[in-house]
């Protein structure tokens, strides 16, 4: 029942713009595996071998402190209406911070979301798609707007302080090099 791909079709790419919720999966060599749902306007295909991901500023930085020792990420994408689907990426991934020379270029793909973190850009090894017959069907209904609130009463200055007091280590103490 499932297909792999080397590449993302534009099939494919049209599957995951249409998702309103997708799923990021990363691990250390040694310590806990992170699962994260995600959504906003955060996902851009650029071609049909690299994502980029906007990451916002949360409670934990877990990604990036992953991404640095071990370059692996998963990405997951369900459909909720319509159709059944799995999309599943694997592939291998590096932060943009905003300190890095890439990040203005990269930046210019998404809309201007308070607390912006990191990009994340991915190389496509692969993809998976399967059925999906189990997923229940979900109704959209809109965006939550607790984060980019928060973000904005924050402003730059505190959120560049909540980086350091918050995200320059993962659960398991690894650095997330948020700071350089």
């Amino acid at each position: 029942m499932s297909k792999f791909y080397t590449k993302l079709t534009s099939r494919v790419q049209k599957f995951m713009e249409a998702q309103k919720m997708f799923f990021v999966a990363t691990a250390p060599k040694e310590g806990r595996i992170n699962l994260s749902p995600k959504g906003m306007d955060s996902i851009r295909v650029v071609d049909e071998n690299r994502i980029l991901w906007l990451n916002l500023t949360g409670s934990g930085n877990e990604t990036a402190a992953h991404i640095l020792e071990n370059n692996k990420i998963s990405m997951m994408f369900c459909s909720f209406e319509g159709n059944p689907n799995i999309l599943r990426i694997y592939g291998k991934g590096k932060a943009i911070h905003p300190k890095d020379k890439d990040w203005e270029d990269a930046i210019k793909l998404f809309p201007n979301i308070p607390g912006a973190r990191q990009i994340f850009d991915i190389t496509v090894e692969s993809a998976q798609d399967s059925c999906g017959m189990s997923i229940p069907f979900y109704e959209y209904k809109g965006e939550r707007n607790q984060l980019n609130d928060w973000a904005e009463s924050q402003g730059k200055e505190k959120i560049a302080q909540y980086w350091e007091d918050k995200n320059q280590t993962s659960i398991d103490g690894k650095p997330t090099d948020i700071l350089g």
